[in-house]
């Protein structure tokens, strides 16, 4: 017992990043055969396996209610797996490792399948595929110089390279991981090494509709997207005019639908990029700390106008974007449940019913900009700083200003101080 107690390496686990290029797939013949004789495989194991699965339905009793809970069970890997591999071996023209990857595959499916229909967010219906890419396994492919050889079938082979693309200098010396293969494209990740870094600040970010409130620790800073929700605002209008085209056009519609789309999300997404490289610049080795949101519970407590302007906020992909491209800056982020980050004191842990612009503190008085607050509470949960509300008197966590209640009974001060040190930064004004 003691052995395994025994710490074998103090260094820290090595950690990476991949950064995925695409190239244009001008091999659409040989990786059809690819392609079609895949989708042959993943799909009978996909059917192999459902036969297999087994869909119940349980009364649960909560107290006095009664409800009906979704149970369902998927085969275990171990136990089918040898059996199931020498049924696709039969069919199988491609190259043996290819079976390995469509159990791999038609699992993956039903384990997505079963997370979403246990909370009812799809069918019972077994899972259809539409379009099928190949994720080349390290086994099937080889790196020589600037391009990749990837095993089609036994002494078959097609080549990918990358000795033109512009990406080509930006990746050099990193190690290539596992190749997609789509009809019209293929992908190649690198593999990155993190150097290990410590953080040296810390930024705390409260997402609204037109802008992200931050708190370093010394000030507060508002990042506008004005110009993000303006730009998604004009699309939408076009939208609805491609639309009543398109659906008196047919084909024609439907090919200028798809092109419009297509626009849209890039036009988007390029504001994202340079919006997060714009914020990873200026704060590099830092612990950034974001709200875990999830839109669907926003929409049910919204009213209609509310949540046409919650639709068009893109705060997840600012997340995703800045939680993929942190480590690059030697920086970190971190979720934070935002549950009553708005509405609570971050001096005393008072929490409010009702907030307007400003949260007004009734038990210490203390009173700061509803969204200026939000993120104060977030840098605390970030800190670790809990909140003790047994003893009114005792201050805990971070003090953001002075200001204290004042003999008279009148608020203290600290609203207008966190004006002054509020800081508005429109960054595109310079992209």
């Amino acid at each position: 017992m003691l052995r395994s107690l025994r710490l074998k390496d103090f260094a820290p686990e090595e950690e990476y990043v991949y950064l995925t290029y695409s190239l244009k797939n001008d091999k659409k013949e040989e990786t059809k055969i690819l392609l079609e004789n895949y989708k042959v495989l993943l799909q009978k194991a996909l059917d192999w396996l459902w036969e297999k699965t087994k869909v119940e339905r349980r009364e649960v009793k909560k107290g006095k209610k009664v409800f009906k809970k979704l149970k369902i069970q998927l085969p275990k890997k171990k136990k089918v797996y040898k059996t199931l591999r020498d049924e696709l071996e039969k069919v199988n023209v491609l190259a043996s490792h290819y079976v390995d990857k469509a159990i791999s595959d038609a699992f993956s499916i039903l384990k997505s399948w079963k997370r979403r229909a246990e909370k009812e967010q799809a069918s019972l219906r077994k899972p259809t595929l539409k379009k099928v890419y190949v994720r080349v396994k390290s086994t099937l492919r080889k790196v020589e110089g600037k391009s990749v050889r990837i095993t089609v079938r036994p002494y078959d082979y097609t080549i990918f390279s990358w000795s033109n693309t512009w990406f080509s200098r930006r990746i050099k010396g990193l190690e290539l991981g596992e190749p997609i293969i789509k009809e019209d494209k293929v992908y190649l990740p690198f593999r990155y090494k993190l150097p290990w870094f410590t953080p040296l600040d810390f930024l705390a970010i409260d997402s609204n509709l037109y802008t992200l409130d931050a708190y370093d620790g010394d000030k507060f800073i508002t990042f506008s997207l004005k110009e993000l929700y303006s730009l998604k605002y004009g699309m939408e209008l076009k939208r609805g005019r491609i639309q009543r085209f398109a659906s008196k056009h047919g084909k024609k519609g439907k090919v200028l639908m798809r092109k419009y789309s297509h626009r849209e999300k890039n036009r988007v997404m390029d504001y994202i990029h340079k919006f997060v490289n714009k914020l990873l610049e200026m704060y590099p080795i830092t612990m950034f700390a974001v709200e875990k949101l999830n839109k669907r519970e926003m929409f049910e407590d919204a009213s209609d106008s509310l949540s046409k302007k919650i639709s068009k906020t893109v705060w997840r992909s600012i997340h995703r974007l800045l939680k993929y491209k942190a480590p690059l800056y030697g920086s970190f982020v971190k979720e934070v449940n935002p549950h009553l980050t708005s509405r609570s004191c971050p001096r005393c842990g008072w929490v409010s019913r009702k907030v307007g612009r400003t949260f007004r503190c009734e038990r210490c008085g203390f009173t700061l900009d509803r969204q200026l607050n939000a993120s104060l509470n977030i840098y605390l949960k970030m800190c670790g700083f809990p909140h003790i509300r047994d003893i009114p008197r005792v201050w805990v966590g971070v003090i953001p200003l002075k200001g204290r209640r004042r003999r008279n009974g009148a608020l203290p001060r600290d609203f207008g101080e966190v004006q002054g040190l509020r800081i508005n930064m429109k960054y595109y004004e310079n992209l």
